[in-house]
């Protein structure tokens, strides 16, 4: 059942989009964006079993991915106070018994119930030095690599997802060949990405991609998502995503396949 949560100086409770779901922010730490949810409806998951969202800030992957699986979903975030927003916000929504979050680094996150079959992560983009001294620790540590790097970050997912399991992440496209280098150096074969535009006349700004742990190598690039039309009104896939009209970005027809890689 939902609960009755108090909220803390600076902080605000939002609607979750149209999923009936709340979530706490606050402009001071941490509000969520276009690539988390687009991340959240990318993102193969089971439909049980265990998910692991990294990096999980205010808990908002954790909570649309409870939308789309009955699997047991956990979220890992270094910063206390952004775990603390996060659990506070599952109790909001009465998801206790199907999320769990947890506070850590995710270099040395360990889990006593083994590897998970699928993980999600929304990770810094930016290296160290590219601004973070312009904001607060909470905003600085969410945009920057300040506690983990990519390499960091493509480790633990490796170390955390089972053989056959799927690794979701959504970056930036500058960072697309650090990205592949750092998978597959993991065991983490790329199998699908999908560039995200602005405008149909622009370049990509982030691009979402998930990976096969010890997968053979074919990937494939799906169709781009562009978020605007000419009129700059939402296009309509991205609005029936945005707003839970679609469980799911459109894939035009996943692999029967991969699931039974060896």
């Amino acid at each position: 059942m939902p609960q009755q949560i108090d909220l803390q100086p600076g902080e605000r409770l939002d609607d979750l989009l149209t999923y009936e779901l709340k979530i706490i922010q606050s402009s001071e730490v941490f509000s969520f964006s276009l690539d988390a949810v687009l991340l959240a409806r990318f993102a193969s998951v089971p439909p049980r079993g265990r998910v692991l969202d990294l990096c999980t800030g205010n808990g908002v992957v954790p909570l649309l991915l409870s939308t789309r699986t009955a699997a047991a979903i956990e979220g890992v975030e270094i910063q206390p106070r952004l775990a603390d927003m996060a659990r506070r916000s599952v109790r909001l929504n009465g998801l206790d018994g199907r999320i769990r979050i947890a506070e850590g680094d995710l270099k040395v996150f360990e889990s006593a119930e083994g590897p998970y079959d699928a993980v999600t992560v929304n990770p810094p983009y930016m290296p160290v030095g590219s601004g973070e001294h312009k904001e607060n620790i909470h905003q600085a540590m969410a945009r920057h690599e300040i506690g983990c790097t990519l390499a960091d970050v493509v480790d633990a997912c490796s170390r955390l997802v089972k053989r056959g399991g799927r690794v979701s992440m959504v970056h930036r496209p500058a960072r697309l060949a650090e990205i592949i280098v750092e998978m597959r150096r993991c065991r983490l074969e790329p199998k699908r990405m999908r560039f995200v535009h602005s405008h149909a006349d622009r370049e990509a700004n982030m691009v979402l991609i998930e990976a096969l742990k010890e997968g053979r190598p074919e990937v494939r690039l799906l169709p781009p998502l562009i978020v605007y039309d000419k009129d700059r009104h939402y296009t309509q896939e991205l609005l029936d995503v945005f707003y839970g009209r679609r469980g799911e970005l459109d894939d035009a027809g996943k692999p029967e396949t991969e699931e039974n890689e060896e």
